[in-house]
Protein backbone atom coordinates (compact mmCIF):
# COMPACT_ATOMS: atom_id res chain seq x y z
CA UNK A 1 0.00 0.00 0.00
CA UNK A 2 1.75 3.61 -0.62
CA UNK A 3 0.54 6.09 1.62
CA UNK A 4 -0.34 9.63 -0.33
CA UNK A 5 -2.00 11.52 2.52
CA UNK A 6 -2.37 10.81 6.64
CA UNK A 7 -4.89 13.23 8.57
CA UNK A 8 -5.56 13.17 12.23
CA UNK A 9 -9.06 15.72 12.79
CA UNK A 10 -10.81 16.02 15.68
CA UNK A 11 -14.49 15.13 16.19
CA UNK A 12 -16.01 17.34 18.93
CA UNK A 13 -19.50 15.28 18.79
CA UNK A 14 -17.74 12.25 19.05
CA UNK A 15 -15.20 13.67 21.23
CA UNK A 16 -12.27 11.33 19.27
CA UNK A 17 -9.43 11.63 16.95
CA UNK A 18 -9.82 10.17 13.51
CA UNK A 19 -7.14 8.94 11.71
CA UNK A 20 -7.17 8.83 7.62
CA UNK A 21 -5.15 7.27 5.64
CA UNK A 22 -5.42 7.63 1.88
CA UNK A 23 -3.69 5.25 -0.78
CA UNK A 24 -2.16 6.16 -4.37
CA UNK A 25 -5.05 3.54 -5.42
CA UNK A 26 -7.96 5.98 -4.18
CA UNK A 27 -8.57 3.82 -0.89
CA UNK A 28 -9.00 5.44 2.00
CA UNK A 29 -9.36 3.75 5.71
CA UNK A 30 -10.09 5.67 9.06
CA UNK A 31 -9.63 4.68 12.60
CA UNK A 32 -11.38 6.19 15.27
CA UNK A 33 -8.73 6.86 18.47
CA UNK A 34 -10.24 7.60 21.93
CA UNK A 35 -8.59 9.89 24.79
CA UNK A 36 -8.15 6.92 26.97
CA UNK A 37 -6.47 4.69 24.19
CA UNK A 38 -4.15 7.48 22.94
CA UNK A 39 -2.91 8.19 26.45
CA UNK A 40 -1.97 4.56 26.46
CA UNK A 41 -0.61 4.12 23.41
CA UNK A 42 1.63 7.28 23.50
CA UNK A 43 4.19 5.73 25.68
CA UNK A 44 4.84 2.47 22.98
CA UNK A 45 4.83 5.33 19.92
CA UNK A 46 7.21 7.83 22.44
CA UNK A 47 9.75 4.19 22.62
CA UNK A 48 9.45 4.00 18.33
CA UNK A 49 10.34 7.20 18.10
CA UNK A 50 13.02 6.56 20.16
CA UNK A 51 14.60 3.52 18.33
CA UNK A 52 14.73 6.23 14.96
CA UNK A 53 18.36 7.44 13.88
CA UNK A 54 19.29 9.01 10.99
CA UNK A 55 17.14 8.09 8.09
CA UNK A 56 19.30 4.64 6.42
CA UNK A 57 19.62 3.94 2.72
CA UNK A 58 16.73 1.58 2.55
CA UNK A 59 14.19 4.17 3.20
CA UNK A 60 14.96 5.22 -1.04
CA UNK A 61 13.19 1.60 -1.51
CA UNK A 62 10.42 2.74 0.89
CA UNK A 63 6.57 2.95 -0.76
CA UNK A 64 5.25 6.79 0.24
CA UNK A 65 4.42 8.53 -3.18
CA UNK A 66 5.93 12.00 -2.79
CA UNK A 67 7.50 14.10 0.18
CA UNK A 68 4.85 14.38 2.28
CA UNK A 69 3.22 17.79 2.52
CA UNK A 70 1.15 19.86 5.01
CA UNK A 71 0.07 22.40 3.12
CA UNK A 72 -2.53 20.31 1.13
CA UNK A 73 -6.11 20.04 2.44
CA UNK A 74 -6.79 15.70 2.92
CA UNK A 75 -8.75 14.44 -0.05
CA UNK A 76 -11.08 11.96 -0.73
CA UNK A 77 -12.48 11.96 -4.07
CA UNK A 78 -13.28 8.81 -5.52
CA UNK A 79 -12.19 7.39 -2.61
CA UNK A 80 -13.53 3.65 -1.88
CA UNK A 81 -13.42 2.41 1.66
CA UNK A 82 -11.71 -1.47 1.82
CA UNK A 83 -13.32 -1.43 5.75
CA UNK A 84 -16.72 0.13 5.48
CA UNK A 85 -17.45 3.88 5.77
CA UNK A 86 -17.47 4.21 9.17
CA UNK A 87 -14.10 4.20 11.55
CA UNK A 88 -12.45 0.99 12.44
CA UNK A 89 -12.91 2.30 16.93
CA UNK A 90 -9.65 0.85 17.87
CA UNK A 91 -9.22 -1.45 21.01
CA UNK A 92 -5.95 -3.11 19.97
CA UNK A 93 -2.95 -2.55 18.89
CA UNK A 94 0.29 -4.45 17.64
CA UNK A 95 3.93 -2.46 17.07
CA UNK A 96 6.23 -3.96 15.08
CA UNK A 97 9.74 -2.95 14.26
CA UNK A 98 10.98 -4.48 11.12
CA UNK A 99 14.29 -5.74 9.98
CA UNK A 100 14.71 -2.14 7.12
CA UNK A 101 13.97 0.10 9.96
CA UNK A 102 10.22 0.36 9.42
CA UNK A 103 7.62 0.19 11.65
CA UNK A 104 4.43 -1.61 11.26
CA UNK A 105 1.28 -0.43 13.34
CA UNK A 106 -1.87 -3.05 13.41
CA UNK A 107 -4.84 -1.22 14.50
CA UNK A 108 -8.15 -3.69 15.51
CA UNK A 109 -11.53 -3.66 16.57
CA UNK A 110 -11.96 -6.35 18.79
CA UNK A 111 -11.94 -9.66 16.54
CA UNK A 112 -13.79 -7.28 13.57
CA UNK A 113 -11.87 -5.50 11.73
CA UNK A 114 -8.26 -4.68 11.63
CA UNK A 115 -5.94 -2.19 9.57
CA UNK A 116 -2.24 -2.35 9.44
CA UNK A 117 -0.33 0.88 8.68
CA UNK A 118 3.17 0.89 7.36
CA UNK A 119 5.58 3.99 8.56
CA UNK A 120 8.76 4.72 7.66
CA UNK A 121 10.58 6.94 10.55
CA UNK A 122 10.08 10.38 8.81
CA UNK A 123 5.97 8.99 8.63
CA UNK A 124 6.26 7.88 12.47
CA UNK A 125 7.38 10.94 13.40
CA UNK A 126 4.84 13.26 11.44
CA UNK A 127 1.69 10.30 12.52
CA UNK A 128 3.36 11.93 16.18
CA UNK A 129 3.05 15.25 15.33
CA UNK A 130 -0.34 14.90 14.17
CA UNK A 131 -1.44 13.36 17.07
CA UNK A 132 -0.35 15.60 19.75
CA UNK A 133 -1.27 18.31 17.59
CA UNK A 134 -4.96 16.39 17.54
CA UNK A 135 -4.98 15.58 21.10
CA UNK A 136 -4.53 19.43 21.56
CA UNK A 137 -6.95 21.10 19.40
CA UNK A 138 -8.99 18.40 21.12
CA UNK A 139 -8.02 20.03 24.40
CA UNK A 140 -7.35 16.64 25.81
CA UNK A 141 -4.65 17.98 28.51
CA UNK A 142 -2.71 14.88 27.98
CA UNK A 143 1.56 15.03 28.56
CA UNK A 144 2.59 14.00 25.39
CA UNK A 145 6.16 14.23 25.38
CA UNK A 146 8.76 12.85 23.33
CA UNK A 147 11.26 11.36 26.04
CA UNK A 148 10.58 7.53 26.04
CA UNK A 149 9.88 6.43 29.23
CA UNK A 150 12.74 3.25 30.28
CA UNK A 151 10.02 1.01 29.75
CA UNK A 152 6.38 1.24 28.65
CA UNK A 153 3.87 1.03 31.44
CA UNK A 154 3.07 -2.60 31.75
CA UNK A 155 -0.58 -3.63 31.23
CA UNK A 156 -2.47 -4.09 34.29
CA UNK A 157 -3.14 -7.39 35.11
CA UNK A 158 -7.12 -9.16 34.01
CA UNK A 159 -8.30 -11.39 31.67
CA UNK A 160 -7.27 -9.22 28.49
CA UNK A 161 -4.39 -7.50 29.09
CA UNK A 162 -4.52 -6.38 25.16
CA UNK A 163 -7.77 -4.79 25.49
CA UNK A 164 -7.70 -0.57 26.05
CA UNK A 165 -11.43 -0.71 25.92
Amino acid sequence: MQIRQLQIANDHLQDRLVLRVATQNDEEYRVWLTRRFLRELWPHLAALLGKVTTPAPAMAEVEVAEQPSFEQPFSDDNATYPLGSSPLLTSEIKFDTLSDGNFSLTFREGRERSFQLGLTPDLLQALCAMLRAGAEQAQWNLALDYAAPAEPAPAPASSYPSRLH
